[in-house]
């Protein structure tokens, strides 16, 4: 087999970077979780706590609008969005789901071709009970926070090496 080309990737280091923290306190006992497993990350990687900022909304639809909001403030390198979505018996869970994940797609991709990019991670659960967000939370599957954030980091980190 040939030799492959080489490949642009981002890294995990933190340092320097200015980073949005966007929290649903809808289901807190479960979001809380999640913003200290990203905080952790952010700074186990050389993030300045000074660096972060933490913005919470009501519940997981009001993400996108926030988010959106705070990428276009262009004050950040990358921004976090935290939320956790529990399954009820009506339809109302699917359409939270479909929305926010639209909502933030659509961020992700206008701020990764913006002049000044932004990294966008996605750390919203979708569970089907309290149980299964606590285990995604800091338990049994680890911290989906922590894995958003050290997304986030070496997105930051790739796009700034495309645009250099």
């Amino acid at each position: 087999m040939g030799s492959l080309a080489p490949a642009s990737e981002g890294n995990l280091v933190a340092q320097g970077h200015r980073v949005a923290l966007c929290v649903s306190r809808f289901n807190g006992l479960a979001t809380e979780r999640l913003l200290e497993g990203a905080t952790d990350a952010l700074v186990r990687h050389g993030a300045d706590p000074a660096d972060l900022s933490i913005y919470r909304c009501a519940g997981t639809f009001e993400l996108g609008a926030l988010a959106a909001r705070v990428a276009r403030a262009g004050k950040i390198d990358g921004l976090v969005a935290l939320g956790c979505l529990i399954r009820g018996s009506t339809d109302h869970y699917h359409l939270l789901a479909g929305e926010i994940t639209r909502a933030m797609g659509q961020i992700a991709l206008e701020c990764a071709t913006s002049p000044s990019p932004i990294a966008v991670s996605f750390g919203v659960l979708t569970c089907e009970n309290l149980e299964q967000a606590f285990e995604r939370a800091g338990s049994k599957q680890g911290n989906k926070g922590f894995d958003a954030a050290q997304s986030c980091i070496e997105q930051i980190n790739l796009l700034r090496a495309i645009k250099g």
